[in-house]
């Protein structure tokens, strides 16, 4: 057992009272104020928007830090910067992150990052027109996909979904697999495979509204705001993507999960299930204990702020937020854990 998931099961097993008797704007640090770089996503996204927020809720905490968000092609590009240490702090999905510590393709070495909290789940929403031919995953070979922007996370799960349906030029990384918990469904026949399109969300979305690409990939909150507004302007189908879950998780381990966009969202008249990614936020080793200390306490303070631009109906619990698998906790982080729920 790792020292980190030792780390978690102690935290894990503490009472959650003491959370509401933090102190607002108390700080032990007398000395300069800290700035902190917050690799961030593309801007309009819902990094951005989580960024923003936090850097304005640390601004108004009256801590000795400073949060300036960046703006970034998100999750891979994040973690290249974070590791090549042009910011100190990184929003990533769990995914792209454990490749990352690892050293997994993408990345030539393991990464210097850690993890301060596993904020949300993102829900992979793959998005077709309703009167289109489009019903299932397979159906996507040979057709034109907006397959997420260069550098995201979005790239890296749609990627994995199409290679687990057959659909991916790409050759598989070397990784080891992972313990299935779920029976991997048998290979696909081979297939020609989708046209792979990499788009960020505004121009995946304008793409599907044109027609110049038959579906979309996106890894996000429920509901993002930009495909609830597609789906006002055109009637559109979610396709059901929780069959693929156990090969995912035999290749890639648990960071993917079943999860379901529930009835209501979108139009939708039934609920859809899909794959769920873990959100981190990272932070290099080598930032300061105080200053890690400082920004969870902002963080746990005004989750309810940073979260409500980014997805619905959620809350922040210490518990989900010290799952965060491969990726070891930065020191202060444990400490703060364990100082305010021990």
């Amino acid at each position: 057992m790792t020292s980190s998931e030792v780390t978690r099961r102690r935290v894990m097993g503490f009472g959650l009272g003491a959370l509401a008797a933090l102190p607002a704007g108390c700080s032990g640090d007398s000395g300069p104020v800290r700035r902190l770089r917050l690799a961030t996503g593309p801007e309009g996204g819902p990094y951005n928007a989580f960024g923003q927020a936090l850097a304005r809720a640390v601004a108004a905490s009256g801590r000795r830090i400073e949060i300036v968000p960046v703006s970034t092609a998100a999750s891979v590009n994040n973690l290249r910067k974070l590791d090549e240490g042009s910011v100190e702090l990184a929003l990533a999905m769990a995914d792209v992150a454990e490749d990352a510590v690892l050293g997994r393709e993408p990345f030539l070495r393991p990464a210097a990052a850690t993890a301060l909290a596993r904020v949300y789940v993102n829900y992979t929403h793959l998005v077709v027109p309703a009167d289109g031919p489009v019903r299932s995953v397979r159906d996507l070979a040979g057709r034109p996909v907006a397959a997420g922007a260069a550098g995201s996370g979005v790239q890296v799960v749609a990627e994995r979904v199409l290679r687990a349906a057959g659909l991916s030029g790409a050759p598989a990384p070397a990784t080891t697999p992972a313990p299935a918990t779920t029976p991997a469904p048998a290979p696909a026949p081979a297939a020609p495979a989708a046209d792979e399109r990499q788009l960020g969300l505004a121009a995946s979305v304008s793409a599907l509204r044109e027609g110049s690409v038959d579906a979309l990939f996106w890894s996000g909150g429920v509901p993002t705001p930009a495909l609830a507004d597609l789906a006002h302007a055109l009637p559109l189908r979610f396709l059901p993507l929780d069959a693929h879950v156990g090969a995912l998780r035999e290749r890639h381990g648990p960071v993917y999960t079943e999860v379901t966009l529930p009835a209501g969202v979108y139009g939708l008249t039934e609920p859809v299930g899909t794959i769920g990614v873990g959100n981190y936020l990272l932070a290099r080793t080598d930032v300061p204990q105080g200053a890690v200390r400082d920004l969870l306490q902002v963080v746990f303070e005004r989750w309810r702020d940073l979260l409500r631009e980014v997805t619905a109906g959620v809350r922040l619990e210490p518990r989900f937020a010290i799952s965060t698998g491969e990726v070891p906790l930065h020191p202060g982080a444990a400490a703060h854990y364990r100082s305010v729920y021990g």
